[in-house]
């Protein structure tokens, strides 16, 4: 049992760093096709739900091994100089459904309201300003066209589609293409995507504070899940929670 918690661990923790580089451009490009799965593709038919026992979060410990949304930005600080601004939060969930060889429909949702960075400061300011979470506590973004995967992966390779669909964020809903990288490992399907955006497109002007000598035009709004396949039945907790750790 313990082999087998370290080794369920050890999985996640590298579901986690594929995710991770996928996100930051390693996977952002599109890549040859993966190889053949031994997996069928009616196996993986039906609803997948993002599953919180799945890896862990702890922001000051930089654990980003579980599920969690967030945003990125380039700012200067005054006496500090350029420095890139990161909040994120657990509280995303969600679900998608696979259909043969396509991901026929998907959405997600994020509270806002708990988004965090190391500037508590600047998470206070996120309420009024920028996204203005006091006024606009969600953001949600539902699949609008079915993603054709071509073939089911082998476990454990990173694919890399567009999953377009409504963003709606601050109050305004737009169609958007994200690019996304997905890894199914077992009963587990991991999700990272990241779009960058203007803030006027989302209605929203930069953020502003004495301690802000500027920030830059656009924002990233990224995001990493993992999906458990429902099953009908509630899934067991694991032995041990699995932990991971990825840079911010």
């Amino acid at each position: 049992m313990h082999l087998r918690s370290h080794a369920r661990a050890a999985a996640i923790a590298a579901l986690s760093l594929t995710l991770s580089l996928g996100m930051f451009g390693v996977a952002a490009a599109q890549s040859p096709a993966p190889a053949a799965s031994n997996t069928t593709a009616t196996a993986l038919d039906g609803t997948w739900t993002i599953d919180h026992t799945i890896g862990s979060y702890d922001y000051a410990a930089g654990d980003f091994s579980g599920s969690w949304a967030g945003y990125r930005a380039q700012e200067q600080l005054v006496g500090l100089g350029g420095t890139t601004a990161v909040g994120r939060t657990p509280h995303i969930d969600g679900s998608i459904t696979l259909a043969g060889t396509q991901l026929t429909t998907g959405d997600l949702t994020v509270d806002l309201t708990t988004l965090a960075s190391d500037q508590s400061m600047r998470d206070g300011q996120l309420g009024r300003q920028g996204v203005q979470t006091d006024q606009f506590p969600t953001a949600t973004f539902v699949l609008t066209a079915p993603i054709d995967l071509g073939s089911i992966p082998a476990e454990g390779t990173s694919l890399n589609v567009t999953a377009t669909g409504d963003l709606t964020l601050h109050g305004v809903n737009k169609s958007v293409q994200i690019p996304i990288a997905a890894v199914q490992q077992g009963d587990i399907i991991g999700v990272s995507g990241s779009l960058t955006f203007p803030w006027e497109d989302f209605g929203m002007t930069q953020p502003s504070s004495m301690r802000v000598v500027s920030l830059a035009d656009s924002v990233t709004m990224e995001f990493q899940a993992f999906f458990r396949h429902d099953t009908g039945a509630p899934a067991a907790s694991p032995a041990a929670s699995p932990a991971g750790r990825a840079a911010p």
